[in-house]
């Protein structure tokens, strides 16, 4: 039988929605939590007098998350389902974690956005869903959570669907590709079973509605991209750089050249958890070596591609970004860490060619001086030095970054064009 397709789905939504609860309770009914974890859990949440949260505790397993509530780190849990293997990645709705949301949204093929019933559409739901936009997430499900807070009240329901799909035009997403669920993770109605509390809802729990979904192309047929991620050298058999196959394939005998420096050879052997591969293909962790390279002709950062359609070195590039969390404002010359792929580098803004509206994607301003928290932006970035970078259109995988400076992210983007070296 072959292997079910994989979706990576990222929880995401305001701080109070139940997000957690939701992926926990998805979690247990969906087989993947044993009776035993789900007491122990159960059993904890009580102790600290807070027995809704038990589900939570599935994914916020971080102490200092369980004392204030809020979940911090991103977290990733296996589930399988009827035509489905799913990666479900709970991240954080919490202001100061925005970071960690978009590691995980980086990351994900489909979003859920949890939206509370009660309490309907907040300051950060529209943030998320643009963040999610931004980062290139194409499928978007919106489960409406806590309904047993409304008494189950269709009216309501209705209400607030429109509230949200609304939202969700104006940030891109088409109405007629929308799903919108009501659960109570809570109480366990229509995650994954139906109960007769929502006997008017005629539509699919939430897990049939993301088992439906799509899984996206496996990017085999595109070039192959590894980012090196470290270089050993072994005594006897030479260098062996390691990184993930983003995407393409690649098998010993194959012909490669390392970028930026266009360093070319030949892989000899590659291995995954200390199994040789006859193919590696996109997903794969490997270790592989090089025939006519040493350790001095790789770095962390370079990435491996096929010598017909070499990785692109970027001089400079343009790029859509978001602003999420800077204490002051950031000017022309800006010059932060960049996150792309396995690659850590300054770079430098060197022009802010026109502010954008986050909700509708118009422009606001052209070339402004600077850039705040909250704003969208598309922006000219030069690197320090050469780096192997995509157009997010063609590679999604090389081509989303995250800005870092003070300690945190102060800003994520999408490459949109690309200045070679």
């Amino acid at each position: 039988m072959a292997e079910k397709e994989l979706i990576n789905v990222v929880f995401i939504g305001h701080v109070d929605a139940g997000k957690s609860t939701s992926v926990g309770r998805l979690l247990y009914d969906g087989g993947a939590l044993t009776e035993q974890e789900y007491r122990k859990l159960e059993e904890e949440a009580k102790s600290k007098g807070k027995g809704t949260f038990v589900f939570a505790y599935v994914m916020d397993n971080l102490k200092e998350e369980r004392e204030r509530g809020v979940t911090i780190d991103v977290s990733y849990k296996k589930l399988e389902a009827k035509n489905h293997r799913f990666t479900i990645i709970d991240a954080p709705g919490h202001r100061d974690f925005v970071k960690n949301m978009i590691t995980g949204t980086s990351q994900a093929d489909v979003a859920v956005l949890v939206v509370s019933a009660e309490s309907g559409v907040q300051p950060q739901t529209k943030e998320h869903a643009f963040l999610a936009q931004v980062m290139g997430i194409k499928q978007m499900v919106v489960a409406l959570n806590k309904m047993d807070a409304i008494n189950y009240d269709e009216a309501k329901f209705k209400e607030v669907s429109a509230e949200v799909t609304k939202l969700l035009t104006t940030t891109g997403y088409k109405a007629e590709n929308l799903k919108i669920v009501p659960i109570s993770s809570w109480r366990g109605d229509n995650v994954v079973k139906k109960t007769d509390n929502l006997k008017w809802y005629t539509g699919k729990t939430l897990l049939e509605t993301l088992d439906d979904l799509q899984a996206p192309p496996s990017p085999i047929d595109k070039p192959l991209r590894i980012p090196l991620q470290d270089v050993y050298n072994i005594k006897g058999v030479g260098a062996i750089p390691v990184g993930r196959v983003e995407t393409g394939t690649a098998k010993p005998g194959d012909k490669i050249i390392v970028m930026p420096s266009g360093k070319q050879g030949e892989i000899k052997t590659m291995e995954e958890h200390h199994t040789q591969l006859s193919q590696a293909k996109p997903g794969n962790n490997i270790g592989f070596s090089i025939r006519g390279l040493s350790s001095d002709d790789m770095v962390r950062g370079d990435v491996v591609g096929s010598v017909t359609n070499p990785p692109t070195v970027a001089k400079s590039f343009t790029a859509q970004i978001v602003v999420l969390n800077h204490p002051t404002a950031i000017p022309v010359g800006y010059t932060p860490v960049f996150h792309v792929h396995t690659v850590q580098m300054s770079m430098s803004l060197i022009e802010i060619q026109k502010k954008i509206d986050p909700r509708s994607g118009a422009v606001v301003e052209e070339n402004p001086k600077f850039l705040k928290t909250g704003d969208a932006a598309i922006v000219k970035i030069k690197p320090t030095k050469p780096v192997c970078i995509e157009k997010f259109s063609e590679f999604p995988q090389m081509g989303r970054f995250a800005i870092r400076d003070m300690g945190q992210t102060v800003a994520a983007g999408v490459v949109l064009d690309i200045e070679k070296a």
